[in-house]
């Protein structure tokens, strides 16, 4: 699958939570497999193996049953949480562009007798996914509920560059991350929760900013440039906490 489609499929992807619980055919399977092999990650330093499971291996608090779930075990170094959003997001947007229904899951883990950790790896995160009898795909972007780009954006003259990354999923929509620098060097960090609020999203936000920088290096190559990554921290605005550093060149 090309750069350019699972650009296009940032734009009409939805989250699905009722699923067809017929398995898909292998060859399906076959092909999703290829294309989880060669995703792009985001910390080349970081180690990570992806594992599948069934129905019966999932143990999910909220009423979301699926045929499929696609699982990523990460070790826990750095930015391991931005680096499994940054990878799982390839995967979700792959199976949108391919018809099929996808849904991160935050508060769903194996279940009992499934590891918890695999080779030195610990469960990070999970997708489901299936067939459904419901639209996969959204109209237009006019159905997504979305911050507006001044409010997590204050990086002049980047409307088309940003538009993709504003429509990334985030857990229960929180939308906590925001850019600031300028169309050379993009600072990407995220809102400061409460102890409330931290206990509940922090880890998810965090996997959340993975799935943004996902989406901001897709829509830098669809500009026919290159986006490179860097952690030494920066300057944020007040109320935010530095996640990352953008540069994009030609």
């Amino acid at each position: 699958m090309t750069n350019s489609q699972l650009y296009n499929a940032i734009f009409r992807r939805r989250s699905i939570r009722k699923y067809d619980m017929s398995p898909l055919p292998a060859d399906t399977l076959e092909k999703l497999q290829e294309f989880v092999s060669v995703t792009k990650p985001l910390d080349e330093s970081i180690r990570y193996e992806f594992t599948y499971l069934g129905s019966p291996d999932v143990k999910n608090l909220l009423p979301i049953k699926a045929p499929h779930y696609i699982c990523l075990y990460s070790e826990k170094k750095g930015n391991y949480l931005m680096n499994a959003g940054f990878l799982l997001q390839q995967v979700d947007l792959y199976l949108s562009e391919n018809n099929l229904a996808s849904c991160w899951l935050g508060m769903a883990k194996p279940a009992k007798g499934v590891p918890m950790l695999m080779n030195g790896l610990e469960f990070v995160i999970m997708l489901s996914f299936g067939n459904t009898m419901e639209p996969i795909h959204r109209a237009n972007t006019s159905e997504f509920k979305r911050k507006n780009l001044p409010e997590i954006s204050s990086v002049a003259g980047a409307e088309a560059l940003l538009e993709p990354v504003r429509l990334a999923p985030s857990a229960s929509n929180t939308q906590t991350w925001f850019f600031s620098g300028d169309l050379e060097l993009i600072t990407v960090s995220r809102k400061k929760l409460n102890i409330l609020k931290a206990q509940v999203y922090g880890k998810m936000n965090q996997i959340d900013i993975g799935i943004a920088l996902f989406h901001l290096w897709l829509s830098v190559d669809h500009q026919g440039k290159v986006a490179s990554y860097s952690f030494e921290k920066d300057a944020v605005p007040s109320g935010y906490e530095f996640m990352a550093k953008v540069k994009i060149s030609n």
